[in-house]
Parts: structure tokens; C-alpha cells; sequence
């Protein structure tokens, strides 16, 4: 595809992207109002949240083995049909278990925008090139990530709008995404008849992984993490997961394939996603409650205040994906993002309710800086080691485990916060010689309504435990920074393909490319790499777009 093409395609699949990111994160200061409009319940108010994080966690690597099998347009177009459908019902949602519903149902489609705009961009974008394009995947992250809180409370407090709308609100703009890209998207097709899916291996990957979700959204909660409970559930998700994974090693189609983890670069890429996962979202998720209930700030402008992050990932995203793309090295901005992300938090974990805001955002901005530099160059180090035909799975997997990470960071330091704020309520109401059973309902997180001392101890409380959780996330960072120091340095190849003959960065012998896959006509070998020369697509393909590589 010429630069004009993808730069076409490249507008319908940010936009999607935007899109599908802004749905999960509008409701965070708009969901007050929604469930008290549905007549919802405390745990549905959890759910709300909690169904849509667990369907596109458990879905994304099934999408991204999808990917590899069959049509990745037709694929990318059916997942914002999925997005819009649900959105659509969400919005009209009578009741609290119909939002939780299409809300699970939105899940599916979010999974699937989040990992397919990745997959078709390594499809016609080399990794050399497309440093530069990813650094507008991050740039596109970073103001719906910020910018959906915004939104969602200028959507509740117009009064002709109203909170419907806050799922509504995306569905003209995945419609105009869909015809962008049928427009525009030109990818090679092959068509394969052996294709076999592994529903098994899906089945039981997908139900594990959800039993350890479900687990760590009510661990520290609902229950105590030494319980029955968490004994019953962490082993069931632990033994299905080992039957998915006897699975994955005996069916010719997995889902993960076993061989592509196992390799060192790709091992150790997807070791560092879950440790950026855990600090980042586990951390940064806690800061809006930091600024609204430690220091007494509105929703909008909690929002507003953490604009030095997205500033950070903005302005980090796309200058190092430019300046990967000039040199095709990546391995030295991996490690000096997860440097940056540990001394951004290690920054934060000083303050306290009194710390200057210039302070806070600095740390903020370092911590952006750290994702941006970091987060889409590690699927980019695993989407050079693998062939094209693993390319789905490959970068399924790595995004999997990064999404995996951030929702068990944000359980484990969410209870860490918790523990610590309930302990320096205690503390704080004892010196002031109140029972707390006499001081009315302190976990209450409308601050507003109690009393004025007990108030500003809630407050003191907030602020000053929530530096104690981002020690924890430095400390989790330092994990990223020695997976990061151990990746083999690799160039980034110019062509879309490696050479099967060739061996793979880690020095691991390559995958056979799946039975019935079509070479690409005309291939010549360049530098260990394969590139199409323009020869006739043989009959058993069918060609859609443009040529498959440059």
C-alpha cells in the first residue's frame, strides 16, 4: 500500500479504535447517575464495569488466532458491527442486568478493535515503518483514555442529552469508521480450506482466565484473599488453564501457540506487558479518586489534572515511533521507557494530601512518557520475530497479557489502598476520641455528606495512602525494566515477512507456516526477509487490495 492508502485506512481504523477505547472509559463519572436511573445495585455498579474489562481480556487472543485463519477485514468489520449493536442496546438498557448484559456484549467487540487495529497494521505496514504509525496508535489511547471521563460528565450534566447517550454517542462514528475502511482497507486474502478452530482450547482459555478475573475483581472485598473462596476459585482458573494449555500443545491450530511464547524475545516482550500493565493501570486508575476525594477536586477537573499524563504518552508515542522508524532499533526505548515509568512512580509515591500539584503532574508526565515509550514497542519487538501468518496470535497474546496484568494490578493496589485507608480512619478518628461505629458510614465515598472532621480525616487518609500504592507500582515497574534489559536486540526488518529459511532473533528454529497457507508469488529473498515482487497471486488466492508488501 502506497503512503496515501494507509494513511486512508489508517484514519476508519483510528477512529474505531477511538471509539471502542472512549466506551470503556465514559462511564467512569457518569455511572453514578446511570444506576441510580436503573434502580441498580451496589454490585451492579461493580458489573458494570467489571463485564466489559472481563469479556475483552479473556476474547482478545481468540480474536487474534481469528485473524490468522481468516478474512483480518472482514474480521475487523464484524467486531464494530458487534460494537455497535451492543452499544445501541446499552443505551436503551431498562434495567441494571440488561446494562450488564450488553455491556459483556460490548466487551467482545472492544477486545476485538483493540487487538484487530494492531493486527491489520502489522499487515500492511513493515515493523521498520510502522513505529511511525504506532506512535499515533498511542497518541489516539492517550485522549480517549483522558478524554472519556471528560466526556461522560459533560454528557450527564446536559440536560438534553442525558446519560443514554453516553453509550449512544459512538455509534454514528463506528458507522462512518465501517464505511472508512470498506472505502480504503485493501489487504491480500488467502483463502484456506483446512482451517481448523480450536474450540477447546478457546473454551477453556477463555473460562480460566475468566474464573481468575471474576476472582480478582471480589478478592479483598467481597471476601478475604485467605479464604475458601479465593482457594476454590484461583485453583479451578489455575486447572483449567492447565488443561488449555495440554490443549494448546496438541491441536494444530492453537489459539496461544505454545512455540511463539516460548521463544526469549517474545517471552520476555509479554513478561514486561505485564508488569507496564500492572503498574500503569493499576496505579494511574486510583489518581481520579486521589484528586476528587484527597483532595477535594470536581470529576472535570480530576479529569483535567491528569491531562500531564496523556501529555506524556502523546508527546513520548509519537516521537519515539519516529525515531524508531529512522533507526530500526527499539530494545534502548523499551528500557529507557520502563526507566521513566519507574521513577515516575517512584515520584508519586511521595505525596501525600499537601503535595504540590506542579509535583504531581511531573510525576504524572514521567509516568506517560514511560507507557508511551514503552507499551505498542513491545508488541512491536514480538511482531518482528514472528512470521505473518503468526502475526494474529503473536500480538493477541502480548495484549492479552498486558490487559491481564493492568486488571489484577488495579484489584491487588485497590486492596492495598483500601486496607491502608481504612487502618488511618481508624487512627485518625481514635485521636479525635470518635468510635468509628459513632461517626456515621466513613466508607462512604460521597465525602461531602459527612461530617466536617470526619471528612477531612476521610480525605487526609486518601491522600496520603494513595503514594503508598504507587510504591507498590514502582516496585512492580522494576519487573518491566529487567524483562526489558534482557531482550535480545533486534532491527527492525523492512518487509512484512521473514524469511522461513531465516533464523528467528532468539535463535529459535521458526514455525512451520500452517497447512495450506499460500506462499506469496514471486518471493525473493532480501535480507533475510521475504518481499512480494509483483508476480501474479496464485488462483488459489484472491487478492482485494493492493500488493502485500512493498
Amino acid at each position: 500500500m502506497s503512503r496515501r492508502s494507509i494513511f486512508e485506512a489508517l484514519s476508519g481504523l483510528l477512529l474505531v479504535l477511538f471509539v471502542a477505547m472512549l466506551s470503556e472509559t465514559v462511564v467512569s463519572t457518569a455511572l453514578p447517575q446511570i444506576i441510580g436511573a436503573l434502580k441498580g445495585s451496589q454490585s451492579q455498579y461493580t458489573w458494570v464495569v467489571t463485564a466489559t474489562l472481563l469479556t475483552a481480556t479473556a476474547s482478545t487472543p481468540i480474536w487474534g488466532k481469528l485473524a490468522d485463519l481468516y478474512d483480518k477485514k472482514r474480521l475487523l468489520q464484524a467486531s464494530i458491527v458487534i460494537f455497535v449493536v451492543a452499544s445501541i442496546a446499552s443505551g436503551f438498557a431498562r434495567n441494571g442486568a440488561e446494562l450488564i448484559a450488553f455491556r459483556a456484549l460490548q466487551g467482545l467487540g472492544v477486545g476485538a478493535l483493540q487487538i484487530l487495529v494492531q493486527i491489520v497494521m502489522a499487515a500492511m505496514i513493515s515493523p521498520r515503518d510502522r513505529g511511525r504509525y504506532y506512535g499515533y496508535l498511542g497518541a489516539v489511547m492517550a485522549v480517549a483514555t483522558v478524554g472519556g471521563p471528560l466526556l461522560g460528565g459533560l454528557i450527564v450534566d446536559t440536560s438534553w442529552l442525558g446519560w443514554r447517550w453516553c453509550f449512544l454517542i459512538g455509534v454514528p462514528f463506528s458507522a462512518v469508521a465501517f464505511a472508512l475502511l470498506q472505502k480504503t482497507l485493501k489487504l491480500p486474502v488467502v483463502r484456506r480450506g483446512d482451517v481448523k478452530i480450536d474450540y477447546w482450547g478457546a473454551a477453556l482459555l477463555a473460562g480460566g482466565v475468566s474464573l481468575l478475573l471474576i476472582w480478582v475483581t471480589f478478592v479483598g472485598d467481597t471476601f478475604a484473599w485467605l479464604s475458601w473462596q479465593t482457594g476454590a476459585m484461583v485453583g479451578a482458573g489455575l486447572l483449567v488453564l492447565a488443561a488449555a494449555v495440554r490443549v494448546e500443545a496438541k491441536v494444530p491450530e492453537p489459539i496461544v501457540p505454545l512455540g511463539i511464547v516460548a521463544r526469549r524475545n517474545t517471552a520476555l516482550a509479554i513478561l514486561a506487558s505485564l508488569a507496564v500493565g500492572m503498574a500503569m493501570f493499576g496505579g494511574a486508575v486510583f489518581l481520579g479518586q486521589y484528586f476528587q476525594i484527597g483532595r477535594g477536586y470536581s470529576p472535570t477537573e480530576a479529569g483535567l489534572l491528569t491531562i500531564p499524563m496523556m501529555v506524556g504518552v502523546l508527546g513520548s508515542s509519537t516521537v519515539v515511533g519516529r525515531l524508531t522508524t529512522r533507526t530500526g532499533k527499539v530494545k534502548g526505548y523499551i528500557v529507557a521507557g520502563t526507566v521513566v515509568l519507574t521513577a515516575g512512580f517512584a515520584a508519586l509515591a511521595t505525596i501525600d494530601q499537601h503535595t504540590s500539584l506542579v509535583f504531581v503532574g511531573a510525576g504524572m508526565f514521567l509516568v506517560g512518557a514511560g507507557v508511551g515509550m514503552a507499551m505498542q514497542n513491545l508488541v512491536l519487538v514480538v511482531q518482528n520475530s514472528v512470521h505473518l501468518h503468526e502475526i494474529g496470535a503473536a500480538s493477541g497474546t502480548v495484549t492479552f497479557f498486558r490487559s491481564l496484568g493492568g486488571t489484577i494490578g488495579v484489584s491487588v493496589l485497590g486492596a492495598v489502598l483500601a486496607n491502608r485507608v481504612s487502618g488511618d480512619i481508624a487512627h485518625g478518628l481514635s485521636r479525635l476520641g470518635v468510635s468509628p461505629s459513632a461517626s456515621g458510614d466513613t466508607g462512604n465515598l460521597d465525602v461531602g455528606a459527612l461530617p466536617g472532621p470526619v471528612r477531612e480525616i476521610v480525605r487526609a487518609a486518601y491522600g496520603d495512602a494513595t503514594g503508598h500504592i504507587f510504591l507498590f507500582s514502582a516496585l512492580i515497574a522494576v519487573v518491566g525494566i529487567a524483562a526489558a534489559a534482557f531482550l535480545k536486540p533486534v532491527t527492525l526488518r523492512d518487509s512484512l515477512d521473514l524469511d522461513t529459511a531465516a533464523s528467528l532473533p532468539d535463535g529459535a528454529a521458526p514455525a512451520s507456516a500452517p497447512a495450506g497457507a499460500v506462499p506469496a508469488a514471486g518471493a525473493v529473498e532480501v535480507a533475510g526477509a521475504v518481499e512480494v515482487t509483483g508476480a501474479a497471486v496464485p488462483a488459489t488466492a484472491t487478492e482485494t487490495g493492493g500488493p502485500a508488501s512493498r
